[in-house]
């Protein structure tokens, strides 16, 4: 029984964080390394409390450790930020190995429908009111990049019910 609890605090807890990065990173278009540590810590200390065995952690740790090394590939050519390719592994470890891949996908999708809206965003006029609001002039910045944080933070939440985080609750 004190498994779930601690399964339950650990949905809520990446939910809660995952959409708060969501939601930086459009206003600031920045997700703190504090976060992503925040999120890694807890994962050290949830996991074993919820019952997560040592080959689960394994295997999930060496997938995120390849997201890491893919993401930096990523941020290394430019196509994207430093925090989306920290928070992405740290997601992938949350998520479990199992769904790696899908998050991957799930996250290039909502990335691209994303860039499809703010891109064509940027080419419009914009009353001076949203103008004059620091997160909007940044969002409407051709030389800002896209709040990739987004995309990364829905694609954790449509896995989420399938992580083995909600195996324990339920």
């Amino acid at each position: 029984m004190l498994s779930a609890l601690f399964a339950w605090i650990a949905l809520l807890l990446f939910a809660g964080t995952i959409i708060f990065a969501g939601i930086k990173d459009v206003l600031t278009m920045t997700i703190s390394n504090r976060l992503v540590i925040v999120l890694f810590a807890a994962y050290l200390v949830l996991a074993p409390a919820t019952g997560i065995g040592v080959d689960t952690a394994f295997l999930s740790a060496l997938a995120a450790t390849t997201a890491l090394a893919c993401t930096m590939g990523l941020f290394a050519m430019g196509w994207i930020g430093g925090g989306d390719a920290k928070l992405a592994p740290v997601v992938v470890l949350w998520l479990g190995h199992g769904l790696a891949l899908e998050f991957a996908l799930y996250a290039s999708v909502f990335g691209a429908a994303l860039t499809m809206l703010v891109l064509p965003l940027r080419r419009i006029s914009v009353p001076t009111s949203l103008v004059s609001r620091a997160w909007f002039r940044r969002l409407h910045d051709d030389d800002m990049g896209v709040p990739y944080g987004v995309a990364l933070a829905l694609a954790a939440l449509v896995l989420l019910p399938q992580s083995h985080w909600y195996a324990t609750v339920l």
